[in-house]
């Protein structure tokens, strides 16, 4: 493609000074590793995949003969200590509470995007996968509810079936290529993203324990003074950077989870560019006119270049890989592990149950209701393409709630381990049912709907 950013250099060996990068070379490490790495990572489900690689490793890990070498590396305490910046956590709770607001803060950039371009901005496209995510919210959480009642000891623990993975989502999808339409698609990514805002609310409200209204005042302060600076037009980006970790510290000792400084801080970043674009193409044309560039020229373009691309834009770019390549496997890897030694137990605890019971049942029960509802009473349409099979093949996908499922775990029994433990042993056996079940309903969906299609001959 010609508008390709990431396509290869030229093989005319003729065409580099200094002959090609090894990347782009012949080299055997460079064509028969490096290259098809690059293009592995460049696939949709990769992600998807090295997240189940770390979940996987973290449960054969924790079941091995070397289990207590797991447990002793996320109980390993780190201290920090920078003037009055003191912080002493297991490892744990840094892959929780600072590596994941990566994670978040894309969260955040992806929601500020579909909100100035795209689907959440027109209300008619928006409409039926809102209303579909509010279902595949509500009835997950009560029938989690009905199992485990108000005072019971797994009570706390309903805003975990709740939530949806964008990442296995998007694997699961891509496993059944194009047999699933764009926009059926497109209405599961912006049923995740509401799904997402949805999780973001319910920790932020629910899963706050203790609440300091001074260092809350501290973070709102310091949010407010971003979003000043950035309607002054300062775009150093280590302004934003200070401000963004003093948000974070101010959140983590005001109670409420510091991860949601990334969702507020990628929420404010900037949708739209700071140049126009053919101010950028012009100069670039006048620069390039001699065919010589010297070192100021060079400095001007690669500026106006840049900031002709929204910064959302350049920080999902930038840091989506990260995200999906390095913070979310990490997190699985530090969460993930849980022994099998009380399986049993687990699987017919009312926790376990409520989870898999929300998970499988209640997530595409919900969104089929949902969507059902709003289609009959005019709110949305069924998107182009789509059948209520699909529909129903979507909403069992859209239980595979494993990485923010396990994150409000960690947050619903604080110090309760066996609770924990049960929690995650749902959440897995969950996931994996409804991506089995989500993967079935949508072959046997579009190959009926391929058949139907076809002319007899």
């Amino acid at each position: 493609m010609a508008n390709n950013p990431h396509r290869d250099p030229p093989a005319d060996d003729d065409l580099w000074a200094l002959g090609p990068s090894y990347l782009a070379s012949e080299k055997p490490l460079a064509r028969l590793v490096a290259r098809p790495m690059r293009e592995f990572l460049r696939i949709e489900a990769a992600g998807s995949l090295l997240l189940l690689v770390a979940a996987t490793v973290a449960l054969v890990w924790a079941n091995s003969p070397w289990a207590a070498s797991y447990d002793a590396l996320w109980s390993t305490h780190l201290t920090l200590d920078v003037g009055p910046l003191h912080l002493d956590e297991s490892l744990q709770h840094w892959v929780n509470d600072a590596l994941m607001v990566i994670f978040f803060f894309v969260v955040g950039l992806e929601i500020k995007y579909e909100l100035v371009h795209g689907d959440l901005r027109d209300p008619k496209t928006a409409a039926l996968p809102i209303v579909a995510a509010v279902g595949g919210m509500a009835v997950p959480a009560g029938l989690y509810v009905l199992v485990n009642g108000p005072g019971s000891a797994g009570a706390s623990g309903w805003g975990i079936p709740m939530a949806t993975d964008i990442a296995f989502a998007v694997g699961a999808l891509g496993l059944l290529g194009r047999r699933i339409p764009a926009p059926a698609r497109l209405f599961l990514l912006t049923l995740a993203i509401v799904d997402d805002i949805g999780a973001i609310l319910v920790i932020a409200i629910f899963y706050t324990a203790e609440l300091s209204l001074g260092w809350l005042a501290l973070a709102l302060a310091l949010l407010a003074a971003m979003a000043v600076a950035k309607q002054l037009r300062i775009w150093a980006i280590t302004v934003y950077v200070v401000l963004g970790v003093g948000v974070w510290f101010a959140l983590l000792e005001s109670g409420v989870h510091a991860t949601l400084a990334g969702v507020a801080i990628g929420l404010l970043a900037p949708a739209s560019a700071l140049l126009r674009e053919d101010v950028a193409r012009g100069y670039a044309e006048d620069a390039l006119r001699d065919r010589s560039l010297d070192h100021d020229e060079l400095a001007r373009l690669r500026f106006l270049l840049k900031e002709s691309v929204p910064v959302v834009d350049r920080l999902q770019a930038t840091l989506h890989p990260v995200s999906s390549y390095v913070v979310l496997p990490v997190f699985a890897l530090a969460n993930a592990g849980v022994s099998f030694g009380g399986f049993g137990e687990a699987v017919t605890s009312s926790v376990g149950v409520g989870i898999m019971l929300g998970l499988v049942v209640g997530k595409p029960l919900g969104i089929l209701l949902a969507s059902w509802l709003a289609v009959r009473f005019g709110l949305g349409r069924l998107p182009g393409g789509t059948t209520w099979p699909m529909i129903l093949g979507l909403g069992a996908v859209g239980g595979i709630g494993f990485t923010v499922s396990l994150f409000i775990a960690g947050l619903s029994f604080p110090g309760a381990e066996v609770l924990t433990d049960d929690a995650k042993i749902g959440i897995l056996l969950g996931s994996l049912a409804s991506a089995v079940v989500g993967v079935v309903v949508l072959l046997a969906a579009t190959r009926r709907q391929t058949s139907s299609s076809t002319p007899a001959a």
